[in-house]
């Protein structure tokens, strides 16, 4: 088996995944029963480009954990056989990636501009991000809290009713590029948010007493990149000192722990950590906001996909925070509210303990700065499509997620600190 590794590894020089079709790579779903097979995946993704889904580095890879990994074509029936060949339980989740790529844009909306619906590139967003603001000008209004490494604003909505030293809740979308989701998510908070204000009986309540500070896209160099050139690209498109490698993983790049464990101090890995904590413009724009805010924000979230998790600190540590059963109790009681629409299973709790320990992560930085409700959602799916969910998963995931953000935020109001 070690000889098949060492020919397929020979053979590798070739190929890359950022190759602009995607066809005939496949993602592999894994569970290695045995530290000989971790090693041998570990092998593997020393010899070739290998993509890890989930988790999102071969580091964090453990016996009996499900692996994701995307494969480059030319190398997918090697791989295969070495997978059997090593009798690792495992099977194909997307058998051609192009496929499903394409298989993404189902929405049956026919329109050139912005939709709920879709997915929409950065363009159409920024200018959503003025219209809406334009339009309710009694409850949200835009704002630029910096500019991305290529030089773009990035704006932020706040949303509420004005008046005086309002509490607020922080709320972010698009930090890894590829989970386009998650901006489709924050877009259709603020749709709900305005289309429901003096419908709704809780919506009303909470922008009435509460403003909400959301921002569409942090990672707008990155989520270009994904409808421009490489739909799989993860990280900022900072460049990096003495190296050709781009990028910087947001979400490893604040000062939590940062860059102890679950991160990669090399840059051309796909979690690392940057230079220093927030040397990313993006990541030092919201910490910077967020500092600037501390004494009304009182809650943070913080939305990626995928797994269908929600998550609370620790993820730089096993430690649980001082709020544990608080923060666990309200995990739960969302998950609940969030399966009641269309039965979504979610698993909740601690980070580093639920799923891998990470450092350096917006959530634990945002609750160690005293943020107390700090909670990062993982959306739809569990690994069918992974990051390419069809649009036609948009509403019903926003629909889902929508009753578990406003259970967490009425219970922030109902718990003032």
């Amino acid at each position: 088996m070690w000889a098949l590794l060492v020919l397929i590894g020979a053979a590798s020089v070739s190929a890359h995944l950022q190759d602009l079709s995607f066809d005939g790579q496949k993602v592999f779903r894994v569970i290695p029963q045995t530290d000989e097979q971790v090693e041998i995946l570990n092998f593997l993704a020393s010899i070739m480009e290998v993509d890890f889904w989930q988790p999102d580095s071969v580091t964090l890879v453990r016996p009996k954990m499900q692996v994701d990994f995307r494969i480059e074509a030319e190398k997918s029936f090697d791989v295969e056989d070495l997978l059997k060949e090593s009798g690792m339980e495992y099977q194909v989740l997307i058998d051609n990636l192009q496929a499903a790529l394409d298989a993404q844009f189902d929405s049956k909306v026919r329109t050139a501009g912005h939709s709920y619906e879709k997915y929409n590139n950065w363009d159409t967003i920024a200018a959503w991000t003025a219209d809406i603001a334009a339009q309710n000008p009694d409850l949200v209004s835009r704002s630029v809290i910096g500019e991305t490494y290529e030089g773009r604003p990035i704006y932020l909505l706040k949303i509420g009713k004005s008046g005086p030293n309002k509490t607020a809740i922080f709320m972010d979308c698009g930090f890894h590029a590829r989970e386009w989701i998650s901006p489709a998510f924050c877009q259709w908070f603020v749709k709900e948010a305005v289309e429901t204000y003096g419908k709704d009986t809780v919506i009303t309540t909470l922008l009435d007493n509460l403003d909400f500070y959301v921002l569409p896209v942090l990672n707008i160099d990155g989520y270009i990149y994904t409808w421009t050139n490489d739909r799989m690209w993860r990280k900022t498109r900072s460049k990096n000192a003495s190296t050709v490698c781009i990028g910087t993983d947001p979400n490893r790049n604040f000062a939590a722990g940062w860059c102890t464990i679950g991160a990669s101090k090399s840059p051309c890995a796909s979690t690392y950590c940057g230079s220093a904590p927030e040397s990313e413009k993006e990541t030092k724009a919201l910490a910077d906001f967020i500092r600037e805010h501390l004494s009304t924000i009182k809650a943070y979230l913080t939305i990626h996909s995928y797994s269908q998790l929600l998550l609370f600190p620790y993820s730089y540590t096993y430690d649980l925070p001082l709020d544990y059963q608080e923060l666990n109790s309200i995990a739960g009681a969302a998950s609940k509210e969030l399966a009641s629409l269309y039965n979504t299973a979610y698993t909740y709790g601690p980070g580093a303990e639920t799923i891998y320990p990470a450092a350096g992560g917006s959530d634990d930085w945002a609750y160690d700065q005293g943020i107390k409700y700090a909670f990062t959602f993982e959306l739809r799916d569990t690994g069918t499509y992974g990051f390419l969910l069809p649009e036609s998963q948009i509403k019903p995931t926003c629909e889902e997620t929508l009753l578990a953000v406003k259970y967490i935020a009425n219970y922030v109001l109902e718990h003032l600190y």
